[in-house]
């Protein structure tokens, strides 16, 4: 079997940058305990499952985007202008409530993301996984970003909808436009909720993942398998 010499770079990337990583790094050379490819390949995919579900996991629960400031869904850049019209005359609690349903949206539409990214994660190959390694510290996040972004985006479509239609913020939105299409001399906008609500919580999803890819990566309470503490020890 094929020991972890190839994995060196591991250590340099998963371990506080200190005196130690040349003193762990002399001891694997040395013969101290080794593994194989396969095990620091496996310790990698247990390590972003466990970053993933995590991720997803916060942000599912009531208020996981809409009181994150990190992922919290705004008014949609191109209508700051109706936003602001409709603060203007006294209809701020309309945008307010717009701004929660969207993010409520998004909330429910989340836990669906954990599949497809658990499945990504189990197609790994080693070499993926040493690429990874080699990587920046958010490789594995921009990896799963990569492959997994036209499939959230088409799994999410529907539920997003179903989602606005639950917290009513399709309503929210038909209000808000309405009102403010009335107001004299306007320029008439009317941006694809759905569309953006899509994107702004798949960019959420991304945001968090890359968190608890960097925990993992650096801090040894993160790891809570065997094989996790064994390979990023």
């Amino acid at each position: 079997m094929k020991k972890i010499v190839l994995f060196l770079p591991l250590f340099f990337l998963l371990h506080y940058v200190d005196g130690q990583i040349l003193k762990k790094a002399k001891g694997i050379l040395g013969g101290g305990e080794s593994f194989t490819t396969e095990e620091a390949a496996n310790a990698l995919k247990q390590a972003l499952e466990q970053g993933t579900i995590k991720g997803v996991s916060k942000l599912s629960i009531k208020d996981g985007y809409f009181k994150n400031p990190q992922v919290r869904i705004p008014f949609p850049e191109e209508a700051k202008n109706v936003e602001e019209k409709l603060r203007a005359i006294g209809a701020g609690k309309l945008v307010d409530d717009t701004e929660e349903a969207l993010n409520r949206a998004a909330e429910l539409a989340a836990e669906e993301a954990k599949d497809i990214f658990v499945a990504t994660i189990k197609r790994l190959t080693v070499r993926d996984a040493i690429n990874i390694v080699k990587g920046a510290p958010d490789a594995a996040t921009r990896f799963l970003e990569r492959e997994t972004t036209e499939e959230l985006t088409v799994k999410f479509k529907p539920i997003i909808d179903t989602s606005l239609e639950k917290v009513e913020a399709t309503k929210y939105w038909t209000d808000v436009m309405g009102k403010y299409n009335q107001i004299p001399f306007v320029r008439k906008v009317n941006p694809d909720l759905n569309g953006y609500v899509t994107q702004k919580a798949l960019e959420g999803l991304f945001v968090m993942i890359a968190k608890e890819e960097l925990n993992i990566r650096q801090k040894p309470a993160a790891r809570t398998t065997a094989l996790l503490e064994k390979v990023f020890n």
